[in-house]
């Protein structure tokens, strides 16, 4: 009887419980590994053991299409998306990264990164996700092997891309660059080789990738403004109980905010390590300004209606 009653405890406790386990690319000992983990400590307390937030670090669990993948079949509950992923999941998340849309202003997109918000995790919600929140990941910057001093001296460069985005292809044929599909993790060496002359990421990116060891210039230009976002599987979301959801909604977005703060400080250190190794920071011309906004229409115009919906765009335009 006694067996009885501890296997019955056991199996109701089994049933309560709910791992909630994450892919992402940060590595071990970096300031968003520092915050994730002290989350997923809090959320265990917080609950009293009911929800369990188990991150995978480095992309142990692959980069993010083979995280969403292994989501999708239910391998994982979330993970950390960006870029072309983020957009794979809901197109709409990608009209913050529109090109020449902020003009460097970092605080100006952060506030519309929130007020956009609420329309954009509607999107996730219809594409069976939840987000417990937005991460600034900065401002992107382009860097070369190759001297550019302008906007149309970029013409020709062979620049990386993710294989498949919808917004980066459409930059790259306004701005008439040389497209080079490859996998993240190839960038650096191709960089080596000549493969590839340019790339493109924030500065603590840039950094963290290795690529301020193979380029000569950085583009004091910045390109775009790159967000992503912490995703659960909604069928995982569902299972876990409406108070337990409240306490880990309120305590994710507190270590976000961390990770964000920590982000701009890094990406502040990151340009200025990148700028103390030698590389040179190129200064376009004030006419350039006018041609963004060229390129920027013409960019819009092929992704309206094809990445992201008009009400979206005209949603962010309300904003600005």
């Amino acid at each position: 009887m006694k067996l009885l009653l501890t296997l019955l405890c056991f199996i109701s406790f089994s049933v309560q419980a709910q791992t909630l386990k994450v892919g992402v690319l940060a590595p071990e000992g970096t300031n968003w590994a520092k915050n994730l983990k002290a989350m997923a400590k809090e959320i265990k307390k917080a609950t009293d053991n009911k929800v369990k937030l188990k991150i995978y670090f480095g992309g142990s669990q692959g980069d993010e299409p083979d995280v969403l993948r292994k989501v999708r079949i239910g391998q994982l509950q979330g993970g950390i998306f960006t870029g072309k992923t983020l957009g794979d999941i809901n197109g709409n998340a990608r009209v913050m990264e529109v090109p020449f849309t902020f003009g460097g202003d970092r605080e100006k997109a952060l506030k519309t990164m929130y007020e956009m918000a609420p329309f954009i995790n509607k999107g996730f919600e219809k594409a069976e996700f939840h987000n417990l929140g937005f991460f600034e990941l900065g401002m992107v910057y382009f860097v070369s092997q190759v001297e550019t001093p302008s906007l149309n001296s970029l013409k020709g460069l062979k620049i990386w891309s993710w294989e498949g985005d919808k917004l980066v292809s459409s930059m790259i044929s306004a701005m008439d660059l040389v497209s080079v599909p490859l996998p993240l993790p190839d960038v650096l060496s191709s960089l080596s080789t000549g493969i590839v002359q340019a790339a493109y990421a924030p500065p603590l990116g840039i950094v963290s990738l290795q690529w301020n060891t193979k380029i000569k210039y950085l583009v004091d230009f910045p390109l775009a403004y790159s967000t992503g976002a912490m995703l659960i599987s909604k069928k995982s979301w569902d299972k876990v109980k409406p108070e337990h959801k409240k306490v880990i909604q309120e305590i994710s977005a507190k270590y976000i905010g961390k990770v964000n703060a920590g982000n701009i400080k890094d990406n502040e250190e990151a340009l200025a390590a990148i700028k103390s190794m030698g590389v040179k920071f190129l200064k376009f011309p004030d006419k350039d300004v006018e041609l963004a906004k060229k390129f920027r229409a013409e960019i819009i115009k092929k992704l309206k209606g094809d990445l992201f919906t008009s009400e979206a765009w005209d949603k962010l335009n309300s904003k600005l």
